[in-house]
């Protein structure tokens, strides 16, 4: 180890005996550019090849020796490694050719077919055809079958047939299987041979398949380029991998000889002590070998430090102990007279010995001041990213102000309070001063003396939070008990607040744009200075980006009560009177958003009771006025009398209209993804109709508590069109319960829809015999969590009419027939007790009836129905419907229809594939 002074500029050093002076190398491969002497000339030519190459080689640099040698080397191995590949592709591809033939020699003798074919008077006849054809289609050159004497019954070239086969026959004769290779009549080939044996055992004939080598020999051929072109591309890798070493070791040499080597020893005195950092070098006995101008000056060490032990130089105990210890140190901060010194030490190690260690030492009594303030501008900037990721996390006014307060206590301030206008909370935009009232209020204690959550507050105008919110700009109160202006404000409350500790306070308007929501205080008690200017700009930032979080929930609340609005107002109130179904019904509104699922209960004509759920989907205003558009249509389609499919294709007509229209405007998306779910249930006969479009099938209780899901047809979503809907007809027992839903019972975002048919299978299986334990117990199946999407459910458990409320008569197409009817009619409605309506009913009948008769076809037929209104219906063959109209004085017709509309609640026209139904109610007595 060379001694050095701590004291001395440049200092001369021993230069190692291995270094000796080189001319720089060439700009390839370090190759020296020398000049050989005239005399040495003879010399070389003497030397034999080998003496010439090492020479050659000797006077590279070792950049180029690298080079050469890993060149050599890749291309030895690159060349063994296409020798072994082309071997073993050769040797696979010849054992390959080996068990194909034996495979296909023995397919072929234990084949069906074939040893009885050598029993045939013409065995090849028999047996060429099929080993040709199993020949081409396994590949291999021949086929031969034999007889035992080795005459051949097939081969390839037909000339070669009832000729000796050419091969060793014996073992096989014995029972056993040859492989062999020879040169057969076509060319060298590989061959088996297999016998073929009769039940018995006894060896009858003989087969043999083979490949020529030529077909071996194919495969490494073709092989063999592709070998060789990788081994070159290989090659060529290799060698710009190690050109780019050996350059990159030259560029790290810098092509330096030994002579500009010492130079640079002889100056490293020089660079060590003009460094501006300590370096301390200690020995392994823990002495003082080495201590550089700017380490005395920051230990103050004596003049005859090197050569003594640290623990001897009167440094700081903690400072002496890590140079004498030689352990690893990374910034270890010590205190030296008035310094703070970073301290960084390796031990140093040869022959995996310790020798000593090498420690930095770094002045930081300055860059620890600018740490702490940049600490603490990294800590607010922190609260300011934090305030842009964690306010604002939900769409509620009320829960982004306690983000604010929560966000800023205790980094910011020990106590803050947030204080809304009243109209912000419901979503309004306030338009004068008004009322504030505190929203939100956080701290470090809980029984501080500040305005509770949900007072009401009205700040004087004098007080800091007045004047923020006229000014528009945050004001700050350093001293709080020298403010008379905030004192004002409750003298008594300000007074409890002082006594309290708080001393400090800083208001800031809550700013959205030129509005301005409401205020927001911070007060500090626990740190003894008060808020400066720098903590104020701060404030404003954090308040600014929560201001745009709270309007946004603000909008939110606004449109969200406006859509809720909308939706109360478009879904059914309370359910129409009927006696057909008992029906029960939930609607669970989505967890953010009002959306477009609805349900409605629409009685018709004859008792009969209609059905329906549908779905918008998306969210918000635009799916609650779709919603409410599509009931609208319903409610009209359904007054019609039509049958579940042709209302949903009138439905779906008018979606893609609806379409056509937004897409015209070009202000708004097309109704995509709404479906309807349409049924009739006629209580007489006790069926139901149902069709749907795109939406969830409905599920079925049957009295004795089984529960399935029926095949109904699944149309298409609504607006697509293009394809027809279909209906299925369900006949079902008093006291059956249907079940209709929207998707959002049944899926949602971590269960698909079949695990939600399960689930819901499962809750009606256990669910009461009633429509109102029903809904109960499938929606108390659910999470307990709201739901991501509505869900509407409707559950209608059916009701029949007895015979004992129906009267039916077939009537002849003759008007005499009618006062049969009436009578008829007389006496059914004085069993039924409703004596006081024979007169309006006899009249009504007529009219229908003679109608019927006079412009209808057979066959007519009368019914009366018992219910909730008394129902008489007249059926004819015809699709010709009768108008009502004004008749003149001197017409002597057209005043039936104005008769039956006077005397009726209620009267119409429903068609049937076979005619229609005039019908007309009247109210009970």
């Amino acid at each position: 180890m060379v001694r050095l002074s701590g004291r001395s500029g440049a200092r001369s050093a021993r230069r190692p005996s291995g270094l000796r002076a080189r001319p720089a190398p060439d700009r390839a491969f370090g190759v020296p550019e020398r000049e050989t002497p005239p005399d040495a000339l003879g010399e070389e030519r003497r030397k034999g090849p080998f003496s010439r190459v090492r020479s050659a080689v000797g006077g590279l640099s070792v950049a180029g020796q690298v080079f050469l040698l890993q060149v050599v080397i890749v291309l030895l191995l690159v060349v063994a490694a296409v020798v072994a590949l082309v071997l073993q592709v050769r040797y696979d591809t010849r054992q390959e050719a080996r068990n194909r033939s034996v495979a296909v020699a023995e397919a072929f003798a234990n084949a069906p077919g074939t040893r009885e074919a050598l029993d045939d008077p013409d065995p090849t006849a028999v047996l060429q055809p099929r080993a040709e054809a199993a020949r081409e289609a396994t590949g291999v050159d021949f086929i031969v079958v034999m007889n035992t004497d080795g005459i051949r019954y097939t081969h390839p070239k037909p000339d070669r047939i009832g000729k000796q086969f050419v091969g060793t026959l014996e073992p096989a004769l014995a029972g056993k299987v040859v492989v062999e290779e020879i040169t057969g009549t076509i060319g060298p080939l590989v061959q088996a041979v297999v016998p073929i044996k009769d039940p018995d055992g006894k060896v009858v004939g003989l087969v043999s398949a083979g490949i020529t080598t030529d077909t071996v020999g194919g495969t490494a051929d073709r092989q063999l380029p592709l070998v060789l072109i990788a081994a070159a591309v290989a090659l060529a890798l290799s060698t710009a991998g190690t050109a780019l070493v050996s350059k990159r070791l030259l560029r790290q040499t810098h092509g330096l000889g030994p002579h500009e080597m010492t130079r640079m020893y002889e100056h490293h005195d020089a660079v060590l002590h003009a460094v501006r950092e300590g370096v301390i070098i200690v020995g392994g006995e823990g002495k003082l070998l080495l201590a550089n101008d700017e380490a005395q000056r920051l230990l103050d060490l004596p003049e005859d430090a090197e050569g003594r032990r640290v623990l001897d130089l009167g440094l700081a105990p903690d400072t002496a102990e890590l140079l004498d210890s030689g352990r690893m140190a990374t910034d270890e901060v010590h205190l030296v007279a008035d310094r703070l010194l970073a301290v960084n030490q390796r031990p140093t190690h040869l022959r995996g010995r310790l020798t000593g260690s090498v420690a930095t030492l770094r002045d930081s009594t300055e860059l620890r001041a600018l740490s702490g303030r940049a600490e603490e501008a990294r800590e607010r900037l922190n609260m300011l990213y934090d305030a842009g990721v964690g306010i604002g996390t939900s769409l509620d006014v009320t829960r982004t102000a306690e983000e604010l307060a929560e966000l800023a206590v205790p980094r910011f301030a020990d106590f803050a309070t947030v204080d809304l206008f009243d109209v912000v909370l419901g979503g309004g935009q306030p338009e004068a001063v008004t009322l504030l009232r505190r929203t939100a209020c956080s701290g470090v204690r809980k029984d501080v003396p500040l305005y509770p959550v949900g007072e009401q507050i009205r700040f004087v105008d004098s007080s800091p939070q007045a004047r923020a919110l006229s000014d528009g700009h945050a004001v700050i109160e350093p001293r709080l008990e020298a403010a008379p202006g905030w004192r004002a404000q409750d003298p008594e409350r300000s007074a409890q607040v002082v006594d309290f500790g708080i001393h400090s306070l800083i208001a800031v308007p809550l700013r959205a744009g030129s509005l301005v929501l409401g205020v927001v205080s911070f007060w500090r008690s626990r740190k003894a200075e008060a808020f400066d200017a720098d903590e104020v700009a701060l404030a404003e930032e954090l308040v600014a980006r929560a201001a745009v979080s709270i309007d946004n929930a603000r909008r939110y609340t606004r449109e969200h009560s406006m859509a809720v609005t909308l939706q109360r107002s478009l879904l059914p109130r309370s359910l129409p009177e009927q006696n057909a179904l008992d029906i029960a019904y939930r609607y669970l509104p989505a967890q953010a958003g009002v959306g477009g699922d609805w349900f409605d209960v629409l009685p018709l004509s004859g008792a009969r009771v209609a059905l329906v759920v549908g779905d918008v989907v998306g969210h918000g205003l635009l799916a609650a006025a779709t919603m409410g558009r599509l009931r609208t249509a319903v409610h009209n389609f359904s007054a019609l009398d039509l049958p579940p499919d042709e209302l949903l294709a009138l439905l779906d007509e008018l979606v893609a209209r609806i379409d056509q229209d937004e897409a015209a405007e070009g202000d708004s998306a097309p109704v995509t993804g709404a479906t309807c779910l349409y049924a009739i249930y006629d209580p007489v006969a006790r069926r139901c109709t149902i069709a749907r479009a795109g939406h969830p099938p409905p599920a079925l209780i049957r009295p004795d508590g089984t529960v399935e899901f029926p095949d109904v047809p699944a149309g298409p979503p609504l607006g697509l069109g293009g394809l027809p809907f279909e209906t299925a007809e369900l006949e079902l027992a008093e006291d059956s319960r249907l079940v209709l839903y929207t998707d959002g019972l049944v899926e949602d975002r971590e269960h698909d829809i079949d695990e939600g048919l399960d689930l819901l299978r499962a809750a009606l299986t256990r669910a009461g015999p009633s429509p109102e334990e029903t809904c109960q117990e499938v929606l108390e199946a659910r999470p307990p969590a709201r739901p991501s999407d509505d869900i509407a459910l409707l559950v209608a458990r059916t009701r029949a009419l007895g015979p004992a409320q129906v009267a039916e008569w077939d009537v002849p197409a003759d008007p005499a027939a009618v006062a049969r009817v009436r009578s008829a009619v007389t006496r059914t409605l004085d069993e039924w007790g409703l004596e006081e309506l024979s007169f309006t009913t006899e009249l009504i009948l007529s009219e229908l009836a003679t109608n019927a008769i006079r412009y209808g076809g057979d066959p007519i037929r009368v019914r009366m129905l018992r219910d909730r209104t008394l129902i008489c219906e007249v059926f004819d063959s015809s699709n010709t419907s009768p108008h009502l109209r004004y008749a003149a004085m001197t017409d002597e017709g057209g005043r039936g229809l104005f008769l039956v509309a006077q005397l009726t609640e209620r009267w119409g026209t429903r068609y049937l594939p076979g005619g229609k139904v005039i019908w007309a109610e009247q109210p009970l007595p």
